[in-house]
């Protein structure tokens, strides 16, 4: 397991608390700290049911340590966007939902790993950028294939072509993320979110964070299948059949307006 200063892992009840503590450097992404991402993913408590990625300081990630950025041949550059893309698939297809809490800067790589999360709240001083064209570089660590599902290629090209940086209010508009809230609360915003996550059945959530995406990825009569598949997986559970008869003698609440 790869140990890293710049990581810092809290666990409280059931819900693991990940954050970037590189406020210094605005949390910007070296491989020793990807790699602690990869590894801290790999072993959480099986106790752990939901996770929140913070950043310290105030900035949420500023992207890639270009520090890092030598003189790298092919396939040394492809080796390194192929780490990056292991890590951040144990974010979005690892052992639990993960909630982003965003807030500062969320540019290039930071916006690569928030796609990676499931559910992403921004406060009000949240940007959004891929500075990446005027650098003369491209996404390596997800982006393009993340990225475009949140906001459309159109949108992202016209980010990594023109420098355009998005806002909080904007970018929430544009899909970045789900959850706008006041300055210096998006924390517990995400905290409140994944112990509501945390809740649910376990299967629902594994079926959520596992099979949606690839489901919303195949061909319609395929994704109908698979869906069958899944819910009758997931509705043969024993806590779904609890859950469930809960519901029908009236001891669970119903759906409201809030």
């Amino acid at each position: 397991m790869t140990h890293s200063t710049d990581l810092e892992l809290d666990i409280r009840d059931d819900i693991a608390i990940i954050r970037l503590a590189r406020a210094t450097k605005r949390n910007a992404l070296s491989d020793a700290l990807i790699l602690a991402l990869r590894d801290t993913f790999q072993n959480l408590p099986s106790t752990v049911r939901a996770a929140v990625i913070d950043g310290a300081g105030p900035h949420f990630c500023a992207g890639l340590d270009l520090s890092e950025l030598k003189e790298r041949d092919a396939g040394q550059g492809l080796r390194h966007s192929r780490l990056w893309h292991a890590a951040l698939e144990l974010v979005q297809h690892g052992p639990v939902p993960v909630i982003a809490a965003l807030h500062g800067a969320v540019v290039g790589g930071g916006l690569e790993l928030a796609s990676a999360c499931h559910i992403r709240v921004a406060d009000t001083t949240t940007f959004y950028a891929l500075p990446e064209g005027s650098r003369g570089i491209f996404v390596g660590g997800g982006g393009s294939v993340r990225i475009p599902k949140l906001i459309g290629a159109a949108r992202m090209t016209d980010m990594m072509m023109t420098g355009r940086v998005y806002n909080a209010e904007d970018g929430e508009r544009a899909g970045f993320a789900q959850y706008l809230v006041a300055e210096g609360s998006a924390f517990e915003k995400a905290l409140e979110l994944a112990k509501r996550v945390a809740t649910n059945a376990p299967l629902t959530n594994y079926a959520l964070m596992h099979a949606l995406p690839r489901i919303a990825e195949q061909p319609a009569d395929h994704g109908f299948f698979t869906e069958a598949l899944i819910s009758g997986i997931v509705q043969s559970a024993p806590e779904a059949k609890e859950r469930v008869r809960e519901f029908l003698e009236g001891r669970a609440g119903k759906v409201s307006k809030e």
